[in-house]
This record gives C-alpha cells, sequence and structure tokens, in this order.
C-alpha cells in the first residue's frame, strides 16, 4: 500500500496516494509524467489535473454538481487506518481485522482536486463520522478485499471505527 501523502525533502505534502496508484490502474503513462518532487499544484502537475482517470470521478448523476478535475474518493488516515499518513503498509500482514472488515476508499464529501493531498483525518480515540454522503442515506466504501460496501448515514460511531481500524479487535456491529 502507498503512504497516503508524498513528502517533499522540506516536509511539504506533495501529492496524494491517487497518484501513486496510477500505475497500477492502467495509468503508468500519465504517472510518468508527473514530477513526484514537485508540488501537485506546480506549474508543471497542475495541468495534468485534466487528465484524471475516470475512477476518481463521481457516479453518474452526480457529476455535474462537481467541478472538473475534482474526486470525492477519499481515505480515512490516522493511526490504525489503512492509509497512516507516511508509513507504507503491507497486505495481508497489516490487517489482522481482515481486509474484508476494513474500510479503504470512501466515496462522499467534499471534491477535490484529484492529485491534492486531502483526504480525512481519523483518530481512534474519537467519535469517527462519515463524510457528506453522495447519495441520500449512504456512502459507498470500497474494502481492502476490494468488496463494495454500502453504508448507511445512520452507522454507530463503535461500528464506523471498527470498520475504519485495521487492527482494533473490534466487531463489526449489527448496523453494518
Amino acid at each position: 500500500m502507498p503512504p497516503a501523502v508524498v513528502y517533499g525533502k522540506d516536509g511539504r505534502p506533495l501529492h496524494s496516494w491517487r497518484v501513486l496508484i496510477l500505475p497500477y490502474m492502467e495509468q503508468g503513462e500519465l504517472y510518468d509524467r508527473f514530477h513526484l518532487d514537485e508540488s501537485w499544484d506546480s506549474p508543471h502537475n497542475l495541468p495534468l489535473l485534466e487528465l484524471m482517470p475516470g475512477t476518481y470521478e463521481p457516479p453518474p448523476g452526480k457529476k455535474s454538481r462537481m467541478l472538473a478535475s475534482h474526486t470525492v474518493c477519499h481515505v480515512f488516515v490516522g493511526e490504525g487506518a489503512a492509509f497512516e499518513d507516511k508509513k507504507e503498509l503491507k497486505i495481508p500482514g497489516d490487517f489482522p481485522d481482515g481486509t474484508s472488515n476494513t474500510i479503504l476508499i470512501v466515496e462522499g464529501g467534499t471534491p477535490t482536486p484529484w492529485t491534492k493531498p486531502e483526504d480525512i483525518p481519523f483518530d481512534a480515540e474519537s467519535s469517527p463520522s462519515l463524510p457528506k454522503p453522495l447519495f441520500r442515506n449512504m456512502i459507498r466504501a470500497a474494502l481492502v478485499d476490494g468488496s463494495v460496501h454500502y453504508i448507511r448515514r445512520d452507522i454507530s460511531a463503535s461500528t464506523l471505527r471498527a470498520a475504519i481500524t485495521r487492527n482494533g479487535g473490534e466487531a463489526l456491529g449489527d448496523d453494518w
């Protein structure tokens, strides 16, 4: 797994995980065009926003509500989540709760430029909440095993925390 964010030598965030996985989604040519040692919005990289892969586009019927080159594909970033900022995790070893029980990506929240390193902060000690949904009462989530799960907006904080954490040992609640 890639880190959530690529940082420059000076500690500034440069790119999102969404750029790093391009070679694994048959977008190697686009990946090769990025200057990974420059910020996502550098003069060289900013024009590449227009080449956003369809995978990051909003679902049908929702595109008109968003700016071009923006995505609502986000990850939770924090200790215990599938993305821990700079840490590169291994599947399945770093996911003792199970890859079918752990959220990888959610579709919702504030649209952001697809290359920008901006996601959903996660703190296992706080009550997590889902981002703003695209659909009326639910959010689509990709789990680490590649399956898709629909999460209702009224999910309990404890069940959501259990689904976000990869190593907390919590059981998913009945509202999963």
